[in-house]
Parts: C-alpha cells; structure tokens; sequence
C-alpha cells in the first residue's frame, strides 16, 4: 500500500495515509518500527522519518525531530531555529520535492490539543512529490480524522491474538523451550494455558508475566499460586504482579524512570550512572556492573524495550506507555514532570523533577527543599541558562545529586559561577549546550563526591588552579573534551575518559594514565609525538586496562621526534588483548610492533577493527592477518600500499574494506566470501577497472555488494 501509485485517497495532498489502531500494547509502535527500517534499507523514498507524537506534543519539538531526520545526510549538526515559523519554513526546504514517508506513531484523540495544531503539523508537507505516504498509529480509530477527511478508508485494526496463537506466544515467555519433556512440564503447560486466559490477549502482559514465570519454570508451587491470583485479570493488574515480583532495588531503579517523558530514548549506561549517582545501587566494587545487570533484568522482563539506532548508531531504549504508567504509580510523589503545555503545582516534597524546558523554572522550584535531581532538557532560550540562573540553582537547591541542563540553539560564553561550591552532595553534573564556550571555576574541586561530569561544548576550560586530583570519586568524564587539568592520575576511578591529549609540560605527561586501570570503552591518546623519553610510553600499562574496547593511536602536535623514537612508543603502547577497533593515525616509522605480527607478543587477537590512516611509511604485512584473524572490517587510508596481501582471503569473518587515496595500489587480490561491503576511493583508473565488466578487479568484486 504504501507504494501504491494509485492510492485511494482522493484528495490532491501530495501524500496519502495509512492509519493503524489498537489496544495499548498490541503491537502498533513494532510493526510501524517494522515498516519504518524496511523502508530505510528499501530506498523507495527518499526520506523516511519517524515521530512519536503523545498526548501533549510539542509542535516545536516535533518538527525539530523531522527536521534533524531530513537533515541526517549533513555531518555538521546546524543549529535548531528557536522561532517556530522560521523552523517550519527550514522544514519545508527539506522537504520540498522529495517523496517521504512519514511515521506518526501514537496520535491521541484529544480536541484541545491535537484538533488545533494537526493542520499545522501536516502544512510543511505540502511540498513533498506525490506518492509520499504518512503512517500513523492511535489506541483510538476517532483520533485519525483531522489527518484527512478521506484518511478513514485507509485505517485498520490491529486485531486480537487467536487463543491458541496467545497462547503460544505466552508460552514461549514462560518456559525456554515448551515442547521440552520432564516430570513437571505437563502439569507448567496446563496451568500456564489456564494464566494466558486472564491475561485479556495481551502481548506485553504475556511477555512480562511470562518472563517473570520463566524465573521459576521448576516451581510448580509458584505457578499454581500465580494462577490463584485475580491481579492477573486485568492487563495493569498483571503489570503490577510483574513488578513486585522484581528485587527491591530494581523496583526503585525502573520507578525513578517516570522522571523521563514517555517514549524518550534511553541510553543504558546514562542510566545506569544516573542510578548509581542516586545511591539506587549499593555493591562494594564495580556498582556500574550490578546497574547493568538490572538493566538486562528489566529488559528480559519487558519493563524497558529496544526501540532503535540513533544517529551515532547506539541502540536505544524506550519504556512502553502502560509501564510508563505503573512506573509512575511505583515513583509515588518522589518524582515530577514539568512538560510544556501542563501547568500543574509542583509536590512540595518531589525529589526528583524533570523540567522540559528552562524557561518553566519558577521560583516555587527554588523553594524545594529536599530536591536531589534537577534535569531541564531541550530549551532554546538564552535567558534561562545564563550565570544567574545557575547562581540561583547552587544557592537554593543544596540537596542535589544530579543536576542536567541541556540546551539547543545558545550561543554564549557560560561562566559557571563559584557557587558551584555549595553543592557538596553533588555526584552527576552534566551540563550540553552544543554552541557554547564553557569556564569552569576552580571551586569544582570542592566536590568531592562528584562520579559524573558530561560536557558538551565547543570548548571547555578549566580553571588553572582546578586540583583535578581532589576528585577521587570521579568515574566518568564524557564529552568531545580534552581535559586541560594536569594529574589526572590520582583520578584512580576512572572509567569512562574518551580522549587524552599528551604535553610537553609536567602533569601531562603520557604516565599519568598509568593507573587509570578500570577505564572501559573508547580511550582517545593525542599528540604522542610529544614523548618524552622511552620510559614515558611504558608507564602508560595499556595492557593493564582490560576493559578498554576501543583504542585510537594518533601523532598529531610535534612532529620532530623521529621515526625510531615512533617505533619505540608504539611498540610500548601494546594494548589490552581484548581490544576490539584500533585505530593509528600519522604513524610515520617504517616498522610494526611486535604485538602486532604476532600473538606471542600479547596481541589483541579478538580485533574485530584496524584502521591505518596516514602511515605513509608502512608498507602491507602479510602477518598482520595471521594475527588479526577475526577482523570484521578494515580500513587503509592515505597510506602508500601498492598491493594487499593474498592472504586477505583468509580472513573469513571480514565484512567491510575501504581504501581511501591509496595512489599506489593497481590490482586486488582475491577476497573473502565473507566480504558485504567494498570502497575505494583512489586512482581514476583503478576505480574504473573495479567497474568494468570482465576485468580482473572486476571479477574479484562480483560477490560483494560494492
């Protein structure tokens, strides 16, 4: 239907629409997501973008979200316009001409709200080519009216399970597998046939009911006992049941959930360091680790569900409408929601508020005492994130544990006033503003409990007399920052610190990383022509840092050090052996090290990908992939290789390999089954040759999608 050239809407909009309507968790928002990805990866349009629209949209908001999704092709992120007819008309530019297709997932039927502003919502997509279509979702058939006035023809119900089919489904929750034998299964399966009847065909009650079953899948008592339980009659009820079920301190963790809008995208580790911040999680050691594990918990249980790749392609996480709503009911008073359109009293007593924008901060909000997180997402206007603003928050709100500001389209230098200083309890500070220029007062080293600094600036500066070394606790530093603080190696906690830039003064020095031991993820070393002496390089114990995945080599700064003393730092730098992306930058010695031409030497021999850019002088070995045997991609760039390796056949996991202005190569060696994704980027001849028919380089490429 949706490519349909002749679709059976009549109007003479450039796009029909199909509407979708159900029970809340039947299944709308997984088959819309299904289509959505579909389409992508089909290219039939030329734009496919994806909206979730709830009860008290913003239209703001949502065409801020279409006009990032038209705009995804660009590198650079441009500033959101903050004036709402100027956004509209940026969105219609985008659109203009293009065939899209567009998903309104979750419309409500709701006259004061969405009757007045659908119209408007629809205007910028006047423009679009004919054929575009809208997909839209609602619990309520009524809601799709203002979308068209023929828009009824096109709508369909999403019906209920056939018994058997739930059945099936629930089953499949509750016994890993439910045709397996044993003394007890018959008697599991008869009363789990008998529990799927009280669940009305719900499909999020069968998969969290079942799943909690699933826990105890050789208690026949549990089972008989749940099924004597009337909860169970009602989708919430069941809801509920699920949820008691869970260990407290998961309980409390997915309640504090309900601080966040509905269907916002969750990142796992964001919130497990917002639990851990919060003192939700009480282990002796690696309290991160435990966050992860109930995380998966309500995960396998279905209290969080995937819902999709953002745009730096991490998977995201959202919490369906009906657990939202017992999250809500669990948080009690301790947590509130300012959103725009609500004007609702703030509880006295809250403790954790999420406010949408800035600019609905009041005083009353400065009157809360026992307020422990403070998170205003998304403003775009500049008055409400100056200096005094933050004068007012560290003065008043001296409880808090968390405090977030994020906003868009605010182009300013911040100063951090010293008043910072007050917040002794504070442990997550995470303060985004994209065009803006950040000073930060020395008086953040009385912090002392601080776990958590995110930054998200075009620059950050400290102030030079911060003690960075006060801060033991610190246990992530997150952001596109360099930190411009010496002696970082008292900061024993560490565990996220993306990027290290190496100097020529004390403090700086390469060592300082040394005991950084439970750092994990990405780790980013700049300027390492600014080595000192063989020593240095050694004392960094890479090899050390075992949860390090990811590592990125780069000899930016000066350039004087030769080639020898290049070799010996690399060679010193042999990172963890479960490293997975490695990545050397303007490498310019004529030789490898030794952990990387063999495993006797501590390679990392689990590397799923290397990248070699601007290493002119390194020339191809054969050993690197007698090594490296498990790469899934690898990349060659600006490097003077004239051949690849035979051997690169070998490599029978390899899926993607580019080659960027390699000037030398001429030919292509015979390549890996395995291979899905070719680019070269180079000689106009070699390009050429790739392309035409009958040609050795061509022959080589006829099994990969090039």
């Amino acid at each position: 239907m949706l490519h349909d050239v002749n679709p059976s809407s009549s109007n003479k909009k450039c796009f029909s629409v199909i509407g979708v309507h159900g029970i809340s968790g039947s299944g709308k928002t997984t088959l819309a997501q299904h289509v959505c990805e579909y389409e992508k990866s089909a290219k039939h349009f030329n734009l496919v973008m994806w909206i979730q629209v709830t009860q008290n949209y913003s239209l703001h908001e949502i065409f801020k979200e279409m006009l990032e999704a038209a705009s995804s092709m660009n590198k650079r992120k441009e500033p959101v316009p903050s004036s709402l007819d100027v956004l509209e008309g940026k969105l219609r530019e985008k659109i203009k001409g293009k065939q899209f297709l567009l998903v309104l997932d979750d419309i409500w039927c709701n006259k004061d709200a969405v009757t007045k502003q659908l119209p408007r919502l629809l205007s910028p997509l006047m423009d679009g080519a004919v054929g575009s279509r809208i997909l839209a979702t609602s619990r309520d058939k009524a809601a799709f009216s203002d979308l068209g006035p023929d828009v009824a023809r096109d709508v369909f119900a999403i019906r209920e399970l056939d018994s058997k089919v739930f059945l099936d489904l629930f089953m499949y929750y509750a016994l890993e597998d439910p045709n397996a034998e044993g003394p007890d299964r018959a008697e599991l399966r008869s009363i789990g046939a008998e529990i799927s009847q009280k669940l009305k065909g719900s499909p999020l009650a069968a998969s969290t009911v079942g799943a909690q079953l699933r826990e105890r899948k050789n208690d026949v008592q549990f089972w008989r006992e749940v099924l004597d339980r009337d909860l169970l009659n009602e989708t919430t009820g069941a809801l509920w049941w699920s949820y008691k079920q869970l260990d407290e301190q998961i309980r409390r963790c997915f309640a504090y959930c309900s601080i966040f809008p509905r269907r916002r995208h969750l990142k796992q580790d964001e919130l497990v360091r917002l639990w851990v911040a919060e003192g939700f999680i009480h282990a002796e050691e690696d309290m991160e680790a435990v966050g992860r594990g109930y995380f998966h918990k309500l995960l396998a249980t279905s209290f969080v569900q995937p819902a999709a790749l953002n745009q730096q392609e991490e998977l995201v996480y959202s919490i369906h409408d009906l657990m939202h709503d017992l999250a809500e009911k669990a948080a009690g008073g301790d947590c509130f929601r300012i959103e725009n359109g609500l004007r609702t009293k703030v509880p006295h007593d809250v403790r954790h508020l999420f406010v949408a924008n800035a600019t609905l901060v009041t005083k009353e909000i400065f009157d809360l005492e026992n307020l422990c997180s403070l998170i205003i997402d998304e403003t775009n206007m500049l008055e409400a994130v100056n200096t005094k603003f933050f004068e007012e928050v560290f003065k008043k709100l001296r409880k808090l544990r968390v405090l977030v500001v994020e906003a868009t389209n605010v182009n300013i230098d911040l100063e951090i006033p010293e008043t910072i200083g007050h917040l002794m309890h504070l442990r997550y500070l995470s303060l985004v503003i994209p065009w803006a220029k950040l000073l930060l007062p020395k008086a953040l080293d009385k912090l002392y409990h601080l776990q958590v600094l995110t930054f998200g600036f075009s620059s950050v500066k400290f102030s030079p007399d911060t003690n960075m070394g006060n801060l033991t606790n610190v246990r992530h530093i997150i952001g596109a920052l360099t930190i411009s603080a010496p002696y970082i190696s008292r900061l024993t906690s560490l565990q996220t610190f993306e990027r290290f830039k190496v100097r020529k003064q004390r403090g700086y020095e390469l060592s300082q990383l040394m005991d950084l031991n439970k750092l994990r993820g990405l780790l980013k070393i700049r300027n390492l022509g600014n080595v000192k002496n063989k020593r240095e390089e050694y004392d960094a114990k890479l090899a050390d840092k075992k949860g390090l995945t990811e590592l990125e080599l780069s000899w930016e700064g000066d350039m004087t050090c030769t080639p020898q003393v290049q070799q010996e730092v690399l060679e010193a730098l042999c990172p963890p052996k479960h490293l997975e992306s490695l990545l050397i930058w303007n490498y310019q010695s004529l030789w490898y090290p030794s952990w990387m031409l063999s495993e006797q030497n501590g390679a990392p021999k689990y590397l799923k990908k290397l990248d070699l850019s601007y290493c002119e002088q390194l020339g191809p070995a054969p050993e690197l992939f007698e090594v490296f045997i498990n790469l899934r991609e690898l990349n060659i760039a600006h490097c003077n290789w004239d051949h690849l390796p035979a051997n690169v056949k070998d490599l029978r996991w390899l899926e993607s390999l580019q080659i960027i202005n390699c000037w030398y190569l001429k030919s292509l060696p015979e390549l890996p089954r395995s291979l899905k994704k070719f680019h070269l980027v180079g000689d106009d001849d070699v390009v050429k040759s790739c392309k035409l028919e009958g040609h050795p380089n061509w022959q080589k490429l006829q099994h990969v999608g090039v």
